[in-house]
């Protein structure tokens, strides 16, 4: 393992995003896809290119973890795309098996706030598996906390798994000037 670069990913990282994705399928029960499954939805660079480029074209904060040459990590920031949730992002986080617990996921989060100011964005969710507490520790060191219980939302290995929704508020100025949470 080299030094990691946390970077912006563009479009002709596509392929490496797409290879470092469907391994990270293979490496964890807390992503949303069983191993295999994302190629119905990302079939080809083609289609992991477009989910880039539509990540570019809205301003998302879409950023890769690289080591050496090798996308070993992602994080997604993706803000609402309705003029009523506009003001809000989502996060998706990904750090392949031995990448992580390197400072990978601290440094994806540390790149969020600045962007979310600059963005207008007051509000960043998540979801978390209840029994991946490292995540959960990861997030609230973030600044997120847990806002209640999704029951039986995944089904790993034949066992329902609830989740924790979390988020985290970022001060911004009302149009009056006031600020809020």
């Amino acid at each position: 393992m080299g030094e990691i670069m946390i970077r912006p990913l563009r479009p002709e990282d596509a392929a490496g995003y797409r290879k470092m994705i469907l391994k990270l399928d293979e490496e964890t029960d807390f992503m949303l896809y069983e191993p295999g499954e994302r190629v119905q939805v990302m079939p080809d660079d083609a289609a992991a290119q477009r989910l880039i480029a539509d990540a570019v074209r809205h301003n998302d904060l879409f950023l890769a973890a690289v080591d050496g040459e090798e996308i070993v990590g992602f994080f997604m920031a993706r803000r609402g795309r309705n003029i009523r949730t506009a003001h809000t992002a989502y996060i998706v986080i990904g750090v392949r098996e031995a990448w992580r617990h390197a400072g990978i996921g601290t440094a994806f989060f540390s790149r969020l706030e600045p962007w979310a100011v600059q963005e207008g964005i007051v509000r960043a969710d998540l979801t978390v598996e209840c029994d991946n507490t490292a995540a959960q520790e990861l997030y609230r060191r973030s600044g997120f906390e847990t806002e209640g219980r999704r029951r039986k939302t995944m089904k790993v290995h034949g066992e329902y798994r609830d989740e924790y929704m979390m988020a985290r508020l970022f001060a911004q100025e009302d149009t009056d000037g006031r600020e809020t949470e």
